[in-house]
């Protein structure tokens, strides 16, 4: 008779990125910074949702339902006409896919080895990313247009069902004229009649895009030199070094507004790149620096010995380990690119269709309104400090010498 020995489930080894979170969830300053910041994304992504004028449901008097704001959201430019807002009308949308699709991704892989399911759902996110991206390509590259309603006048003079968003307004609207704070106006009105908190609101997914595309651009860049540089060494160091110590003789922000003053029409496109494309220099710095020091380790060595090309080595093996120090320059820079797009708007170099706090800020000073000041100078500071406070938090969980 044989005896069977029970077996013990074997706990699952936490991943790295895991590790990470549960040393930041230690510094209560950056876990409160984070929810701040994922307020504000949340806040970007249903903007529609809380301030439109037009309505979600729509039954008209022959009794035919429609939803009206599902299909202005991506396809009547008359509505919402920058990529900006076509983005994050997108994930509006495409969100609750996306993270079903995920789920039950995660769900069928259930089974397999630690290290390949945890490879498999990060290729499955990334193309999910993808995925995304090339259907917002594909929305910018069509002109869809229909005609604007004034759902608003036809609700009020029929008797037909219909459920708007709480504030039934968009952001450049100038329909009521110049109100003090109340019910219909959170924070009141300018001196055009558009309402403050819907610009605000709005204003928030212009900071965000801003801040997350540039700095999205000019890690993309930095990130691929500095590996250049610092991986091969040479002339490809020589090159790389002389170039950012060029760049850095110019003040980023007079850099800048000299290649706005160039275009006849400031878009947010071109603040976005403009800004990507001139602040590479400090993440191909700290990138560079980092690829000097793991070059000559013996991984790397490894993976010469065993014949992998210099490219397979550089993304693969190195750029992983030195991806820590490229996250935290990220997030800082993310508040650098708010500050950097509000001032422009403040001056006047910024989009002068967005709602931009930087313009918000500079239409308070213009007609003297020191509320408005106020207010948008709280949203800069706000985020600004979120980023910030979280780039330090993520900053000291990814130093091994701070874990306990």
């Amino acid at each position: 008779m044989t005896t069977q020995v029970p077996t013990t489930a074997v706990a699952e080894p936490p991943s790295y990125w895991s590790i990470v979170w549960g040393q930041f969830r230690k510094n209560i300053t950056g876990v409160v910074a984070v929810y701040i910041i994922l307020a504000l994304l949340v806040l970007a992504v249903v903007a529609p949702l809380i301030a439109s004028k037009v309505p979600l449901i729509w039954v008209s008097e022959s009794g035919k339902l429609s939803f009206p704001l599902v299909h202005a959201l991506l396809f009547n430019r008359n509505i919402y006409e920058n990529g900006v807002d076509i983005f994050f009308n997108l994930v509006l949308l495409a969100a609750p896919l996306l993270w079903l699709a995920n789920r039950l991704f995660v769900r069928s892989i259930k089974g397999h080895e630690v290290t390949r399911r945890r490879a498999a759902e990060t290729n499955f996110q990334l193309g999910l990313a993808a995925l995304l991206l090339v259907v917002f390509a594909g929305l910018l590259a069509i002109d869809p247009r229909s005609p604007t309603l004034d759902y608003r006048l036809l609700a009020d003079s029929s008797q037909q069902f219909y459920l708007f968003p709480p504030l039934r307004i968009q952001f450049d609207d100038t329909l009521y004229g110049a109100e003090g704070p109340g019910i219909r106006h959170l924070l009141g009105q300018d001196g055009a009649g558009r309402d403050i908190f819907v610009r605000l609101l709005f204003g928030t997914r212009v900071s965000l895009a801003v801040g997350v595309i540039a700095v999205s651009i000019y890690v993309t860049i930095g990130t691929i030199l500095g590996a250049v540089a610092g991986f091969f060494g040479g002339a490809w160091d020589l090159i790389v070094s002389r170039l950012i110590e060029l760049l850095l003789c110019f003040p980023s922000f007079f850099l800048i507004l000299t290649f706005i003053g160039f275009l006849e029409q400031p878009s947010i496109f071109w603040v976005m790149v403009i800004i990507g494309f001139t602040g590479w220099t400090g993440p191909a710095r700290l990138v560079r620096a980092e690829f000097l020091r793991l070059r000559n380790l013996d991984f790397v060595t490894a993976a010469r010995a065993s014949g992998l090309t210099d490219t397979r080595i550089i993304f693969r093996h190195v750029l992983p380990n030195a991806l820590g120090p490229i996250l935290v320059t990220a997030t800082f820079g993310v508040a650098s690119s708010v500050i950097v797009e509000s001032s422009l708007s403040f001056l006047g170099f910024g989009d002068p269709t967005l709602p931009s706090w930087g313009r918000i800020l500079a239409y308070g000073r213009d007609t003297s309104d020191e509320a408005m000041m106020l207010i948008a100078g709280v949203a800069i500071f706000v985020t600004v400090s979120a980023f910030n406070l979280a780039g330090e938090g993520l900053r000291d969980a990814l130093d091994p010498r701070l874990r306990k």
